[in-house]
């Protein structure tokens, strides 16, 4: 059912309207019991998830117990990213995802489901698994993100936000792997995938007594690169998020017409701290890039690989190598075989040796830049030649000629030309 929706290419509901739709919805709701909020993290900061956890706090007071940021394999939120990100929220409602422990399986997809999906590229079973706190009683457990073309799932959030926002490591592992394996190109920027179908099974044969509403907005920068509340979609069933992810891949989708030779991506050093987030750079402009083309990544922030120690270690060792060499060290390494979430990054992460990556972070040196397999880029150097203040999303012509393409922000959307995207 739909309780709230409101959207459109040039719709800007801003904070009022924003309120307005979230408060029309939870009125429909009629909640007198306990209430979980599961809002994204720091990572996710442009959902405005920010302002509906207020305004959700506001409306419920004391019914709100518990907030339970759907970190995944991410880093918790420190105290300075909860106050900037839900300023005025009770710090003591705030719960940590321990992503290895809190786990409860709720249920299997079989085996033979995901072979049949995945187009025979996978055969195991995949475990339906949420934090344990999901569990617990509540009336009204509120799931709050956006929606936006994404690398493992093709659209972000929805279930998602619930099975690998509070998931465990088998049911994220194999999530991704089975999204990395199928191929990311075949699924970012639709909502009907392989690992959406797996994650919808879930929903219907597991957690239909769970009291699940999705909040999800759609948000696109304007021209002056100002973030605006494209739409608002809140309910409970797939076509609440149908109609989200119709209404994204209008503003947070680009069509060229030919591929890009070179590729500009800053990084804001707040949100962007690994590479782990800061591959979206790669990924969502990955179908953008021309053959033998350039990406150059400005990471001003990025200090690590993975943001979970493990997973750091694992992209060291193994790097960012083409789908067959991934492949065979998961054949022939049980460290990477049993961290497959892992194993689908380097995939995720990689050029294939199609186009040139060239890194220039804040704190990895060159070495550990090159060892992973990016080229390495002074950042100093580059942020001088390639100002982003200088910069404006889209073709810029450089003062000695050259013609890039700058994108300030990979998280808010995807790129392609129409030679690569098949529809």
């Amino acid at each position: 059912m739909i309780y709230y929706e409101r959207g459109s290419e040039n719709d800007d509901l801003g904070f009022v309207g924003l309120k307005e739709g979230l408060i029309t919805a939870l009125d429909k709701l009629g909640i007198t019991g306990r209430v979980l909020a599961i809002p994204p993290d720091i990572t996710r900061m442009h959902s405005f998830a920010g302002p509906i956890i207020q305004i959700t706090e506001q409306y419920y007071g004391k019914q709100l117990t518990d907030i339970l940021p759907a970190l995944g394999t991410h880093a918790p939120m420190s105290t300075r990213e909860i106050e900037e990100m839900y300023k005025g929220v009770p710090r003591d409602k705030f719960r940590v995802h321990n992503w290895r422990e809190d786990i409860l399986t709720l249920g299997e997809v079989p085996g033979d489901f995901l072979f049949e999906v995945s187009g025979g590229c996978v055969t195991y079973p995949w475990p339906a698994q949420v934090n344990r706190l999901l569990t617990e009683g509540y009336e009204l457990i509120l799931s709050v993100g956006q929606v936006v073309p994404h690398e493992v799932i093709g659209m972000a959030n929805h279930n998602k936000n619930i099975f690998v926002g509070t998931g465990g490591p088998e049911g994220i592992n194999k999530s991704h792997f089975l999204g990395a394996v199928y191929g990311m190109e075949k699924i970012m920027g639709r909502s009907d995938t392989p690992v959406r179908q797996v994650l919808n099974y879930a929903s219907r044969n597991f957690a239909a007594e769970l009291p699940i509403i999705y909040v999800q907005t759609v948000v696109s920068p304007d021209a002056d690169r100002n973030l605006k509340i494209r739409g608002l979609f809140i309910g409970d069933d797939e076509e609440c998020f149908e109609k989200a992810s119709e209404l994204s891949l209008k503003v947070n989708f680009e069509m060229l017409s030919e591929p890009l030779p070179k590729v500009v991506v800053y990084l804001d050093p707040d949100e962007f701290k690994s590479t782990w987030l800061g591959n979206k750079s790669v990924y969502r402009s990955r179908m953008a890039l021309a053959d033998e083309g350039e990406l150059l990544v400005l990471g001003p922030g990025v200090k690590e690989f993975g943001e979970d120690k493990a997973i750091d270690l694992l992209i060291r060792k193994y790097g960012y190598r083409t789908s067959p060499e991934i492949l065979e060290f998961v054949e022939r390494n049980a460290d990477l075989r049993d961290n497959l979430s892992a194993a689908a990054h380097l995939i995720h992460g990689s050029s294939e040796n199609r186009f040139r990556i060239t890194y220039c972070p804040g704190h990895l040196s060159q070495a550990e830049i090159e060892g992973v397999g990016f080229r390495f880029g002074e950042l100093e150097e580059m942020m001088h030649k390639y100002d982003p203040r200088k910069l404006s999303d889209g073709p810029n012509t450089m003062p000695d000629g050259e013609e890039i393409f700058y994108i300030s922000n990979p998280a808010l959307g995807l790129w392609a030309y129409e030679g690569r995207f098949e529809d």
